[in-house]
């Protein structure tokens, strides 16, 4: 540690993303997409006027706003843009869970939410999952000064739908629950209609996964105007112009080319129900997902020798070495050969 950092720096544990590797490996292990975004996409890099770098990018992203307000039915003011979701979480939890009260979260969850609430200097509790890998969410009914989830859950990969979520907000008023969903686009249902009748609810998204614009780093948020204003007001204490040109012209593309976005999402899901069915069958326990990814464990084989021997094969997956997780693996969906690649590497792996 450098004598330089502040305390605070020096006490803070960092997320740490999934592995980006140099070598070439089937790459299953940080939940992008398979699948190319939408030509659209390819033709705004094509004829972008370079010439437009020079000048500063619009503070207030229109343009990219009010193609996400159309998107989701919503004002243009009721949306927040940001660089990735992660850079909105972060200007969520500033903005909003700076308080006397503990922020509630799930226990497995985003591991970047309690990473958030160090470096704010925010008092947080966990809640256990149920017994099912679940989301309990009648736990988050205690005195609170915010809830935060993940809906879909990573990395369990379970969703509520949405009248769940109603309740839960009709029970809770005084603060702000914050429902992230970044996997919602593969089966799960989006908690933003629910947002003119709950102005405590934030409801964050990304174009990283079902639009397959991980590189890009775009994410919003929708909520009241209310919301809206007080994340603006912190971003524009950090950092005006968080949305390039480029950026806000590529998301946009890719917004009004709902049908590229929707097969994209169906064959994610497609196939991953095949590799459930295949990794059932090789005697995996496979939680549901309504997510792009699956999180499985094995009775006779531990997570961490699973990881290294499909590593060995060439097929790179997430393993979490903590508590209550290291038996499992994350593997997210790839392309069908990709994932025919993942379950002969098992079945080799099973018969040696």
């Amino acid at each position: 540690m450098s004598q330089f950092w502040s305390p605070a720096v020096r006490a803070l544990t960092p997320y740490v993303p999934g592995e980006q590797p140099r070598e070439k490996l089937i790459k299953l292990n940080t939940n992008e997409n398979p699948y190319p975004p939408s030509p659209a996409v390819e033709r705004v890099l094509q004829q972008f006027a370079v010439d437009h770098l020079r000048r500063y990018p619009d503070p207030e992203s229109l343009a990219l706003r009010e193609a996400l307000a159309k998107t989701h039915d919503v004002e243009p003011e009721q949306v927040f843009v940001g660089n990735g979701s992660d850079e909105v979480l972060a200007l969520a939890f500033q903005t909003f869970f700076c308080q006397p009260k503990p922020l509630l979260m799930p226990a497995i969850s985003y591991s970047f939410y309690p990473v958030y609430c160090k470096l704010y200097d925010i008092a947080y509790r966990t809640v256990a999952l149920d017994d099912r890998w679940q989301i309990a969410l009648e736990a988050f009914d205690v005195d609170n000064g915010g809830v935060v989830f993940a809906n879909p859950n990573a990395p369990t990969g379970h969703g509520h739908p949405r009248q769940p979520i109603a309740r839960l907000l009709a029970r809770i008023t005084d603060s702000v629950v914050l429902v992230d969903e970044a996997y919602v686009d593969f089966g799960g249902e989006s908690a933003v209609p629910l947002i003119n009748d709950h102005p405590n609810l934030l409801v964050t998204g990304t174009f990283s996964k079902g639009r397959s614009l991980a590189g890009l780093r775009v994410g919003y948020a929708i909520g009241s105007r209310e919301l809206i204003e007080g994340l603006e007001r912190v971003k524009n204490s950090f950092n005006s112009y968080p949305i390039d040109m480029l950026a806000s012209e590529v998301a946009i593309a890719s917004l009004e080319d709902d049908d590229h976005f929707q097969a994209c999402c169906r064959q994610v899901i497609t196939t991953r129900e095949w590799t459930r069915h295949q990794l059932e069958s090789l005697g995996f326990e496979v939680l549901p997902s309504q997510t792009n990814f699956l999180f499985v464990r094995h009775s006779q084989y531990s997570g961490a020798s699973l990881f290294s021997g499909l590593r060995e094969r060439g097929i790179l997956v997430r393993h979490f070495n903590r508590d209550g997780l290291s038996d499992f693996l994350r593997i997210s969906i790839g392309t069908d050969d990709e994932m025919n690649s993942l379950i002969e590497a098992l079945q080799v792996m099973q018969s040696a």
